[in-house]
């Protein structure tokens, strides 16, 4: 009799099949087979926050093949991946298997490979149920803050509005950012470069210090042609000459987080992109005759960990390709931070004899580019360090306008040992350039002579927008979120239209000013980095069995849900200001203004509503990138993105044009003629319909949004939302034969959306 291994998808399956032979049947969960029902909140508050999970739709037959499969079975294996998401994936398939008399095993290993695959199965586990707790306690928490706030937003901001418990404080980090920029002043300076020639060549240029015996400080123009006309008489004199060898360590290998950036810095990879490439990188791929395996450790990591055996390996490799010279004394150790896990590995290749231009041929671009960045990374932090010599020339000026000490200083850096830097340096290493930083060979006491004298102008600059490196390494020093959650906090706020890209730099929304403020206002604690970050903490502390999830979460509730009472009770709304244009409106002739709305921003007419005119925004990107989903296509089983086509959103393949799988989005309601989903579509025109995805075998639409109600007249299983000519939304039955119609209950029916 068989044994069964379920892990969480075919890629993975494919490639543990191969490893565990004829004596294992492997299955593949496709992911996530439970959550929280999409169209209500799902937690029951007054019973101790017990969660209502129900079958996502689309894996029933997942479920009936993984049953059928277990009675089958001798022994049962569930292999998701090792963090607390897998482990709570473990739960739920542990919960539907059929088991019976059957143990049910859980295994884990942190790099697809034939020795760790089979160890596992030689030392089986049980599902770990403080990380299951963890898990759940985060899932309940951003249950109860995105269902409670977003209606919120909705009635003082603007509907279909969301929020998140950490990503909007992720949007914060970004508004924070945009005002301080806005209220930077900035300030002019100067310096006094001077390009100097010793008794040895080359020519050199040294830069001003000290002037009168004070610290260099010249604010304009004027003062800086002073200075120059004091000093360019004078007699300069090379009075100290210091060299000193330093050490250049290398750079650890990658966790998440420095994956993340480093990848978009050198890749410009955003960290979802590079997050699916090193999943599909950890799960396996097709190596030729030597069939599929794992080229990486697992990916999400925030240890700086690893293997004796891999750390030998790497000596090896470095001894037979640079030489012994590049091997340091003894393996490097890198420290952790004092919050890590360390449940895992750093990441790195699982077979040092899998060297990236040797596979080259079996790999995409994308699969080739991170994993040699991953490649070098590791092998580069098991290298010596580099040797670096570093001169500094001071000159002092004399002469009788020069009262005091007046001097200019040179520095330059000279590579005397590559070590690590012969394969790998990081993009914020110096850029060490020989050519230009090389100081001639001179002696103490020489008389230079002066070429020219050229003062420069400067201006302080405000601090840096955010970029997708920055961002995600300020998510890992503040303590937000977790590795396996900044990528997917960075899509979300921009995905919200929170904020937005500027040449690669994060800008804050109008919309996602207005969002944040209200949210800073109302939730001051909520929305407070220490706050967010001490969460995390908690979290830990379940795992770790120091507290119990139900409290943690009964802590946080009652608080918050008395703000959020506050907050809904104060009348008014607010909303992103309209931003004045000189256009004028082609229909009556009145100042056309930038607007947001649901789809992002838009030119209107200042009159509206006596004049409803409006065009697209010229230049305003129409067209987001795809962003990725939790669910799993149904043949590859790779995550499905999210994108947009001539008729409206779409899910389709990560692995496109690999794979060309694609289907439109389900709302989550019921076709009423044969039970089918009903999802949105797009006219010819570009307005939204909502119809049977059975088409054409069946011809049910209708133009009214479906809302998960059932009709309080004739019992139809769902009503349509209608807007009537002055704006005011409707529920109606989208049954013809009967004529309900409902405006109280919209703005309850809309929660249940979120």
């Amino acid at each position: 009799m068989k044994s069964l291994v379920i892990v969480e998808s075919p890629a993975k399956a494919k490639t543990i099949s191969k490893i565990l032979g004829k004596n294992f049947d492997v299955r593949a969960s496709v992911g996530h087979i439970k959550d929280l029902p999409e169209k209500e909140m799902g937690i029951d508050i007054e019973n101790n926050f017990t969660p209502n999970y129900v079958v996502i739709p689309g894996k029933e037959k997942i479920i009936k093949e993984l049953k059928k499969a277990s009675k089958e079975a001798g022994t049962i294996y569930i292999a998701p991946d090792p963090d607390r998401e897998g482990e709570a994936i473990a739960w739920h398939i542990a919960e539907v298997v059929d088991s019976k008399s059957k143990k049910i095993y859980r295994i884990k290993f942190n790099e697809i490979t034939k020795t760790a695959v089979l160890d596992s199965i030689k030392n089986p586990g049980e599902i770990d149920m403080k990380k299951v707790d963890a898990q759940q306690a985060r899932r309940v928490l951003d249950r109860l803050v995105g269902y409670e706030l977003s209606p919120l937003l909705w009635r003082k901001v603007r509907r279909g509005l969301s929020a998140g418990r950490v990503q909007s404080v992720a949007v914060r980090l970004v508004v924070d950012r945009e005002r301080d920029i806005e209220a930077f002043k900035q300030e002019e300076y100067w310096s006094v470069n001077a390009e100097f020639e010793g008794s040895e060549k080359p020519v050199f240029w040294a830069k001003l210090f000290k002037y009168k015996d004070q610290k260099t400080d010249i604010k304009d123009s004027r003062s800086a042609d002073a200075v120059v006309d004091d000093i360019k008489n004078s007699q300069f004199i090379l009075t100290k000459i210091d060299r000193k060898k330093r050490k250049r360590m290398p750079s650890p290998p990658f966790i998440t987080s420095t994956l993340q950036q480093e990848a978009s810095r050198k890749l410009r990879f955003t960290a979802k992109k590079a997050m699916s490439i090193a999943q599909q990188l950890y799960e396996g791929i097709e190596l030729g005759e030597e069939g599929s395996s794992g080229l990486i450790t697992y990916m999400r990591t925030d240890s700086l960990r690893v293997a004796a055996e891999a750390q030998k390996a790497a000596k090896d490799f470095i001894e037979r390709t640079y030489g012994r010279e590049y091997v340091p004394e003894k393996p490097p150790v890198y420290k952790s931070k004092a919050s890590a896990q360390e449940a895992h590995e750093a990441i790195r290749p699982t077979y040092l004899t899998n060297n990236p231009d040797n596979i080259k041929q079996y790999l995409n671009k994308e699969q080739y580019a991170l994993y040699k960045l991953i490649w070098n990374r590791f092998i580069s932090s098991q290298m010596a360090p580099a040797q670096i010599e570093q001169t500094t020339f001071e000159i002092s000026c004399h002469t009788d306008k020069c009262k005091g000490e007046t001097a200019f200083r040179a520095s330059g850096s000279v590579v005397k040992f590559q070590g690590y830097m012969a394969l790998y340096t990081e993009s914020t290493d110096e850029l060490l350039d020989e050519n230009e930083s090389l100081l001639p060979p001179l002696n103490e006491g020489e008389t230079l002579k002066l070429l020219s004298l050229l003062p420069k102008q400067h201006f302080t600059q405000p601090p840096p927008r955010y970029t997708e490196a920055s961002l995600v390494k300020a998510l890992e020093e503040k303590g937000i979120g977790r590795p396996s959650t900044y990528a997917a906090i960075l899509s979300t706020i921009q995905d919200r239209k929170y904020v937005g890209k500027t040449d690669g730099k994060f800008i804050p929304t109008e919309l996602g000013s207005v969002v944040n403020d209200l949210l800073v206002d109302r939730f001051a604690e909520l929305m407070d980095i220490d706050f967010t970050a001490s969460m995390e903490e908690k979290l830990d502390h379940i795992e770790d069995g120091k507290t119990k999830w139900v409290k943690l979460v009964k802590d946080f509730y009652k608080p918050f849900h008395k703000r959020l009472t506050e907050a809904l009770a104060i009348k008014g709304k607010v909303k992103p200001q309209d931003i004045p244009t000189e256009e004028k409106c082609d229909k009556c002739g009145q100042p056309m203004v930038i607007r947001w709305g649901r789809h992002g921003r838009f030119m209107a007419c200042s009159g509206f509503p006596e004049c409803k005119n409006t065009k697209p925004l010229e230049g305003e990107k129409q067209t987001a990138e795809p962003v990725e989903t939790e669910e799993k296509c149904p043949k590859c089983g790779s995550p499905m993105v999210l994108k947009s086509g001539r008729f409206g959103k779409f899910l389709a393949c990560s692995k496109y044009p690999e794979c060309k799988t694609t289907k439109p989005i389900a709302t989550g309601v019921k076709c009423p003629l044969d039970d089918g989903d009903i999802v949105e579509r797009r006219s010819r025109k570009g307005k939204p319909f909502w119809s049977c995805g059975n088409y054409p075998k069946c011809k049910f639409a209708t133009w009214y949004k479906p809302v998960l109600q059932k009709c309080p007249k004739c019992n139809a299983s769902f009503l349509g939302e209608k807007r009537d000519k002055t704006g005011n939304l409707f529920l109606v039955c989208v049954n013809k034969e009967c004529d309900y119609k409902e405006q109280e209950k919209v703005e309850a029916a809309v929660a249940a959306e979120a």
